[in-house]
């Protein structure tokens, strides 16, 4: 019997790509072939020569079509092999195994905003719903937009075998969030950019959009982030490594904006020193602070050992992107300090 295989890459477009797929029928699912597709239309070549190679390297169930169907999660190449520029997830590859023995693990909080035209799903029309406060973990009519999407959107991710352990309200009327871990660098940017996939083919069902914009409704209103959850075996026994994690990223002024500039389009519009965010341009770390740029879980400092939060990475990350710089600039700190 064929099988529906759904091809999934990452396109081109900046600053914030873009997802894409396309089916093939297989007559299994066993040694699924590459695939190629029209660059030109994506970003990622030019009309005069614009084939590109789709080069599979993961599959999962298809929760949405269901039986022997897949998902084919795809790494982009050029006609001769290579990585195409586009491709983070190549840039991330060596980083991780460079760094494997440290056994970097992470959880990603990915918030997201439902829209309804051009509203935020719960804004009424012609006007604004009540203040924030009340929608964050809400139940009830009045508090809560959306949650038979999330719900069904929950179900198909634990279908695909990805790695979700969570889902709540967030504090913006029609804004959700779910995460994803925690496990390793690779594994949990390939399960985010496929739980994102899955997230717009729900809501597409309701003809509703789903949206990772870092400030969906300007004014008094939080924006969306994807706070990185991030630790090391080190990190993990003691707390000697959380500090030196924490002060490698604000090293210097440099390294700051290295990872800021990376974390996201409009990160400006985002992170204010308002709404439970940090300056853009200011690097701090605390215990249970929401306002720093770096969180340290008030549970860590009692126990001595875990794991920091980056609050700072927008919604709309390429997470390939962020969990790079975060093992390659904690890691490279560690090693150094013989915290391994």
């Amino acid at each position: 019997m064929a099988i529906k295989a759904e091809y999934i890459w990452i396109d081109g477009t900046k600053p914030t790509a873009k997802l894409r797929s396309k089916t093939r029928v297989l007559k299994s699912a066993d040694n699924v072939p590459t695939w190629g597709f029209d660059g030109s239309s994506t970003n990622q070549a030019e009309g005069h020569a614009s084939d590109r190679v789709l080069q599979p390297v993961k599959v999962y169930p298809d929760p949405i079509r269901g039986g022997e169907h897949i998902l084919v999660l795809c790494e982009v190449m050029e006609i001769d092999g290579t990585p195409h520029p586009s491709n983070n997830r190549a840039l991330l590859r060596p980083i991780a195994e460079q760094f494997a023995a440290q056994e970097s693990i992470f959880g990603i909080e990915q918030e997201y905003t439902f829209f309804k035209g051009s509203r935020p799903l719960g804004f009424p029309e012609g006007g604004f719903p009540a203040p924030q406060g009340g929608y964050y973990c809400g139940v009830g009519a009045e508090e809560v937009f959306g949650r038979e999407i999330v719900e069904l959107h929950l179900d198909r991710c634990l279908a695909a075998g990805l790695a979700i352990c969570g889902i709540n309200a967030e504090v913006m009327p029609g804004q959700w969030e779910f995460q994803i871990g925690p496990v390793g660098p690779l594994e949990v940017s390939d399960d985010l950019w496929v739980a994102r996939y899955l997230l717009y083919r729900t809501a597409e069902e309701f003809g509703i959009d789903a949206t990772l914009d870092a400030k969906p409704a300007r004014g008094d209103w939080n924006g969306a982030g994807a706070h990185t959850n991030f630790s090391t075996k080190a990190m993990r026994e003691g707390y000697d490594a959380i500090i030196t994690a924490c002060e490698s990223l604000g090293e210097s002024q440099e390294k700051v904006m290295e990872h800021v500039n990376q974390y996201g389009d409009d990160i400006q519009s985002r992170l204010t020193g308002k709404h439970e965010t940090a300056p853009w341009n200011v690097y701090s770390y605390g215990v249970s602070d929401r306002g720093a740029s770096v969180r340290i879980p008030w549970q860590v400092e009692v126990e001595k050992k875990g794991y920091i939060e980056d609050r700072r990475p927008n919604a709309n990350i390429d997470p390939y992107v962020v969990t790079r710089l975060l093992v390659n600039t904690c890691c490279t700190a560690l090693e150094k300090a013989g915290q391994v």
